[in-house]
């Protein structure tokens, strides 16, 4: 019982951080109605701006406080994907307003690879770190309960408490705030939102904004476990299936998503795979999405779209 509950912990503190990157794949569907494939790279852009931003920033400033340089580069990151979603809105999606969806999706797909090269170019392509101070000691729980307690890393319950902290609060501002409301509206209808004053490029903005924040936590999270370096685009990736499990519009579908893909890839792979011969937690997710497809083509909680002809 206690291995099984190891294994089920660490498959809902990964889930939590494949929920929070695909909160950014929900964010920007939700406000432009486009799969947007760059998240992935945005995820890999933000954290090396913070990484070499943490090295940096100390040079340039002459200080020699390793938590003032963590909390300037995570700034100095945020001001970078800011400035990443003005330039998107300014450049790609303002010209591309009412237009088909797979034509947002090229773009996406075009920003994405833009962002890899540029990102190599301004930043370099070495694998960098980020220590933000989680602990990496693991630390035994239920010890009374059963016999040797139970084993879980401590740097991945941090993360995942992050995590689930960002996903609760982004969850809010897009239920409960008057711009997550706003968002909803362009969402559903471009030209009805702009018709009613709702300015859709300050939106647009708003939202890959969002996005980029959300790509830049989750970047610092998994560059503090697996290093700064370019597979972290692939990484981001893995939440593809999360999005589509729980639902391309639904962000508690996001959350539980992310739950459901990281519970079952640990339990498959631990007792599954050795009857397989393994491998299983690397097409795991993709499977269980396909499955899913299958039955109910809108995901879990995605919203059930109905044309009237």
């Amino acid at each position: 019982m206690g291995f099984f509950l190891e294994t089920l912990f660490g498959g809902l503190m990964a889930g939590m951080l494949y929920s929070l990157i695909a909160l950014g794949f929900v964010l920007i569907y939700k406000a432009s109605g486009v799969f947007n494939f760059a998240q992935g790279a945005m995820v890999l852009f933000a954290a090396l701006a913070m990484a070499r931003f943490a090295e940096w920033f100390p040079k340039w400033f002459g200080f020699d406080n390793h938590w003032l340089a963590i909390g300037l580069a995570f700034a100095g990151a945020m001001l970078v994907m800011i400035a990443v979603a003005y330039i998107i809105e300014r450049l790609v999606l303002s010209k591309l307003v009412n237009q088909e969806g797979i034509t947002l999706l090229m773009a996406t797909l075009g920003i994405s690879y833009f962002m890899d090269g540029f990102g190599q170019t301004l930043f370099g392509s070495d694998i960098y770190k980020i220590d933000i101070g989680m602990p990496k000691d693991p630390i035994f729980v239920f010890d009374k309960v059963f016999e040797g307690g139970v084993l879980i890393n401590k740097e991945d319950l941090y993360a995942a408490l992050i995590a689930a902290a960002l996903v609760v609060v982004l969850s809010i501002f897009f239920q409960k705030t008057a711009t997550g409301r706003a968002l909803r509206a362009v969402a559903d209808d471009h030209q009805a939102a702009q018709s009613i004053g709702i300015p859709l490029n300050r939106i647009w903005v708003i939202v890959w904004s969002v996005a980029g924040f959300a790509a830049l936590v989750a970047g610092m999270i998994w560059g503090s476990k697996l290093g700064v370096q370019f597979s972290l685009a692939q990484v981001a990736l893995k939440a593809l299936p999360v999005v589509i499990l729980g639902g391309l519009t639904s962000v508690p579908g996001a959350i539980i998503g992310g739950l459901i893909i990281g519970v079952g890839e640990k339990l498959s792979e631990v007792y599954i795979g050795p009857m397989l011969g393994g491998g299983i937690e690397i097409w795991f997710a993709y499977v269980l999405a396909l499955l899913v497809l299958l039955v109910r083509p809108q995901g879990l909680f995605g919203e059930k779209i109905i044309d009237r002809v």
